[in-house]
């Protein structure tokens, strides 16, 4: 049941997302129902966690609620048996949710983004608005003074005429008609009544340039037909999103990691090497970066005397001491040119690179995530004793939302390579694996941590008494 909600939760929130992109554009039901199904499968991950964390909460809560577990541990029956059942549940919550991530979840991420992009690219419903000109139409330029909603019929139309790729040289007014656009949405029918078409034409004489003969046309109905072209839905090819991260298992993710890091690690290697230093420098900087130990040259320099470059420059003349200013100050605006030339580059080379690497994390990370919440939830559900929908909902909202806020953060930390990838992927675990194993023993041994009183004692060691009366009048 948890699953359920905190996926209907999640949907929604896709929903706030993306109504831009979904709104007026004529979508059938079966489109949206296609693109929901596919969106929910991509919030799973998320899910998953969420909903073992509020499940654990809820029923063991509802055990302390209705004093079932002080039945059982007054039969001896210790709190780590009573999770033994659901512990073995949520390995197999955890091992579904991996093979999810991994086997599935690619699958329909390619399926849902190539539908999204699909979408996004479709022009959306022709929509005339009173007294703003709209240029949906290829070629036109319609403005209508008002519009009745229930019969559809526009009045005061005006209609500029493009299709020649000239400036306003045909010009239609029309007291009333209607627009509407084919079944196959490949043809745009507006039929006028009791209007006026007005026509500059042109001339093929070039000495009379600035004389055009104008045309003026009446009529009672008057049908344009024009071909639309946008507004019918195109499926793409889903082969355009194929490599990318989130479309790929662990197997594809290693293998686009080690093509793109040798590219990106052989173009470090030819920047740093064209950044002129001194010989031992450049040496230094060649063994370092040669992809291969038999590349190494490992050469030891070793001066067979000291010169004292300071007491030779001020031995100099002003005009020797001037170039060799110069040619210092040129060899060090090279070296600037050619960082600035490939920071950018290398930069978001490794952003790229550190994604695969990051998606590959993350397959693991949100599964032991499941594993995590149950060490935790069951716990300080034990703890709270509320079950229900009420406190169990709120504890577990903010758990995750901390959670999420320590697992965004170490991944931008990865990302931007201020972490170790593997430090900043698995932060949040690192983070909540010890909070539950706490937990899990303070349950285990009752410790009080929902008592008012304990907290009383704990600030009377501080000698904070004021606070301490307090806790115990609360109690």
């Amino acid at each position: 049941m948890t699953f359920f909600i905190v996926v209907f939760v999640l949907l929604m929130q896709f929903l706030w997302k993306y109504v831009d992109d979904l709104v007026g554009k004529g979508l059938d039901m079966d489109l949206l129902a296609e693109m929901l199904f596919y969106a929910s499968f991509g919030l799973l991950p998320f899910a998953f966690p969420l909903a073992m964390l509020l499940a654990s909460i809820m029923t063991f809560g509802s055990l302390g609620e209705n004093y079932e577990l002080v039945a059982m541990k007054s039969s001896g029956i210790s709190l780590f048996r009573i999770m033994k059942p659901l512990l073995f549940i949520a390995l197999i919550v955890t091992v579904t949710a991996f093979y999810f991530a991994n086997n599935i979840l690619p699958h329909t991420n390619l399926r849902f983004t190539t539908l999204l992009w699909s979408v996004k690219q479709q022009r959306p419903e022709l929509v005339l608005q009173e007294g703003v000109f709209t240029n949906e139409i290829d070629g036109y330029s319609i403005r209508i003074g008002s519009k009745d909603k229930k019969t559809n019929v526009l009045y005061d139309l005006l209609i500029y005429d493009h299709t020649r790729n000239k400036t306003n040289e045909s010009v239609t007014m029309a007291d009333s008609g209607f627009l509407r656009i084919t079944e196959d949405k490949k043809y745009m029918v507006l039929n006028l009544y009791n209007g006026i078409n007005y026509m500059e034409e042109g001339t093929q004489n070039r000495r009379s340039a600035e004389t055009y003969p104008f045309r003026r046309d009446k009529f009672e109905e008057q049908t344009i037909r024009v071909k639309v072209q946008g507004f019918d839905f195109n499926r793409r090819d889903d082969n355009i999103f194929r490599n990318t991260y989130r479309m790929l298992n662990i197997a594809d993710l290693r293998f686009m990691e080690d093509s793109l890091g040798t590219d990106y690690y052989n173009r470090l290697r030819n920047f740093m090497m064209q950044i002129r230093l001194n010989s031992p420098v450049n040496q230094k900087i060649h063994d370092l970066t040669a992809p291969h130990d038999s590349l190494k040259r490992n050469i030891v320099i070793q001066p067979d005397s000291v010169f004292d470059f300071n007491a030779f420059f001020e031995n100099q003349d002003k005009w020797v001491k001037a170039e060799i200013t110069q040619s210092a100050l040129a060899e060090a605006r090279n070296n600037v040119q050619t960082l600035n030339m490939y920071d950018d580059e290398l930069y978001n080379r490794k952003k790229y690179l550190n994604r695969f690497s990051m998606e590959r994390h993350r397959k693991y990370t949100l599964s032991v995530a499941v594993l995590i919440f149950f060490f935790i939830g069951a716990p300080l559900g034990a703890i709270i004793r509320k079950g229900g929908l009420g406190m169990p909902v709120v504890v577990s909202i903010l758990l995750f939302i901390a959670y999420y806020i320590v697992s965004m953060t170490g991944e931008k930390s990865a990302r931007e390579d201020v972490w170790e990838m593997t430090t900043g992927m698995w932060f949040s675990t690192l983070i909540f694996l010890p909070i539950g194993i706490w937990l899990t023993y303070k349950a285990a041994t009752d410790a009080a941590l929902m008592s008012t009183e304990t907290y009383g004692k704990f600030l009377e060691k501080f000698g904070l008494g004021k606070w301490s009366k307090m806790f115990k009048k609360q109690s």
